[in-house]
């Protein structure tokens, strides 16, 4: 009788560490931090927008955007969200194999859509002569979208790291609340760019 109260206590012990608040902590500490984030992302959009139309010398932006390769950029990280979603409840559901290939999927779409960021970058920089100095475009251009590339490639080597994890036969359905703050992250990380797609490309058109 003792020791079924004694694992009684440990059960409520165990259940009070991690949803006191009735959310796990690790989920309140990424949401935190993805809140902070976004002021930040807000921060460095609006600064764009404020001074995209000032300058020394005039600039034509929409001669220097390619809206379809953005796009379809766009599209290839949405996409990996979906495959991030369904690698989240995979590993819920202790499907191991699937949430292996749905990680595996939403890297590579990932590292896609980081190639284009390079070769957008150097388009600009090679052909049209856009730089961090040319233009005060190009500054706050390079440093919003620079910092996204980084947050994002932090992102896909958080996921590869899960990746890698899965294969040394230490991963448990326990750590599912891992992979999906992991997921979290992704995510913020593609409506941020949605929301770059719309404010920064899309507006230079209307």
């Amino acid at each position: 009788m003792s020791h079924i109260a004694a694992t009684t206590v440990d059960e409520q012990s165990h259940h009070l560490e991690y949803y006191s608040t009735g959310i796990p902590n690790k989920k309140l500490c990424i949401w935190a931090f993805l809140a902070s984030n976004s002021m930040f992302f807000g921060t460095l959009i609006t600064a764009h927008l404020v001074y995209r139309k000032t300058g020394t010398e005039p600039i034509v932006v929409t001669a220097l955007l390619d809206i379809p390769l953005t796009a379809f950029s766009t599209l290839v990280l949405i996409s990996s969200s979906l495959l991030m979603a369904l690698g989240v409840s995979a590993i819920h559901k202790g499907n191991l194999k699937m949430s292996r290939w749905m990680l595996l999927g939403a890297i590579s779409l990932g590292l896609v859509f980081l190639g284009f960021r390079v070769y957008e970058f150097t388009q600009f920089i090679q052909q049209k002569g856009l730089t961090l100095s040319s233009h005060l475009f190009g500054s706050t251009f390079y440093l919003l979208i620079g910092t996204h590339v980084m947050q994002v490639t932090l992102g896909v080597l958080w996921l590869f790291g899960w990746l890698v994890y899965s294969f040394t036969g230490k991963m448990v359905p326990e750590h599912a609340i891992d992979v999906e703050v992991a997921g979290l992250y992704w995510h913020f990380m593609n409506i941020v760019w949605a929301i770059i797609f719309l404010a920064v490309y899309l507006l230079e058109y209307m």
